[in-house]
């Protein structure tokens, strides 16, 4: 791994996006073993598309209008269904107080189809990692391979650090209500224009 790709991982995965969202919500509602489950959840909707980029696959979504948009569409109405979700979270998980916490295993559900139903993210593997695969490698798809674990592990440990420190916050958000009430309806609005963004996008 040359310093190039772990410093350019680093400033994508630390950039806030639909994961680091997502688990910032969790890691409120549920404290850090929700945000941590979350931060897996997000890391493995990942793999799909880095086993798309490294089997050719991706290259059909860079091709084909009509599956790139059909992609697209769906991953528009999802995220559009995750900021209805959040837009009354906070007062849902303040009035139970964490003792009716979701399941972990519908915790990564939701974050996996988060990245599962991104095409930019697909296209965006399909760019950025073959850069860091020398030509005349004798085993590209070995390095392809390293190159994507890091990555997701810099994802995973990023994303459970910002849980993390958001879980910290948590019992002085649950002693101010309209606090509470206003980081969820401002995570709503992030899934929303992150929907918006999304709906205009192109290949």
């Amino acid at each position: 791994m040359t310093p190039d790709f772990f410093v350019t991982s680093l400033i994508i995965v630390a950039t806030p996006g639909t994961g680091v969202i997502y688990t910032l919500s969790k890691a409120l509602s549920g404290g850090t073993k929700s945000a941590v489950v979350a931060a897996f959840g997000c890391t493995l909707g990942i793999l799909p598309h880095m086993l798309a980029a490294s089997l050719g696959l991706t290259a059909l979504l860079a091709t084909h209008e009509t599956l790139f948009q059909l992609l697209k569409i769906a991953g528009v109405i999802y995220l559009l269904y995750m900021a209805l979700s959040l837009w009354s979270g906070g007062t849902i998980s303040l009035e139970h107080d964490g003792h009716q916490r979701e399941k972990s295993g519908d915790i990564i559900v939701r974050a996996v189809l988060i990245n599962l139903l991104n095409p930019k993210l697909s296209l965006f593997f399909l760019a950025f990692l073959p850069q860091f695969v020398p030509v005349d490698d004798q085993t590209p798809l070995r390095l392809f391979a390293i190159h994507s674990m890091i990555f997701m592990t810099l994802t995973f440990i990023v994303f459970a650090i910002y849980g993390s420190l958001a879980a910290s916050l948590r019992r002085y958000v649950f002693t101010k209500p309209n606090v509470m009430k206003r980081i969820f309806q401002g995570f709503s609005a992030a899934f929303l224009l992150m929907s918006i963004k999304l709906a205009f996008s192109s290949r």
